[in-house]
């Protein structure tokens, strides 16, 4: 395993802790205050369900290396949702630092060739990346 494989999988469970944790949080704390805060921006409450999921299950999914580039496009989404609807008006510091971060790991595991350590990890990987 490369340099560069070992820093991809230390990003990518990093990240998949981080949401995954996000996403605990979100039902531990009580999905409806959750919903309370997406309808309170003006997102629709049921929506809250559905980044809470993303999040709990799409983090586990990416500590596993399964579906990492879908699990981290739909991160993607989630972290632009979040800087333009409720972070963007707090500024930088403070604001949507975390979450500009987040989106950028997100968008670097989508990107690169992540199959270290990956149980998503396929045949055709192993041969694109001998090639």
């Amino acid at each position: 395993m490369s340099k560069q494989d070992t820093g991809t999988f230390i990003l990518r469970v990093v990240l998949g802790i981080i949401f995954f944790i996000h996403g605990l949080d979100k039902f531990q704390a009580g999905i409806g205050n959750t919903v309370g805060f997406f309808d309170s921006i003006g997102i629709p409450g049921f929506l809250a369900y559905i980044v809470a999921v993303i999040e709990l299950v799409g983090g586990l999914a990416m500590i596993l290396g399964i579906g990492t580039k879908i699990v981290g496009s739909l991160f993607a989404i989630i972290m632009v949702g979040a800087i333009f609807t409720a972070k963007l008006s707090a500024g930088f510091l403070g604001g949507y630092e975390l979450d500009l971060a987040l989106l950028a790991m997100s968008l670097y595991v989508v990107l690169s060739n992540n199959t270290a350590l990956s149980l998503g990890k396929t045949n055709s990987d192993s041969m694109n990346r001998a090639a």
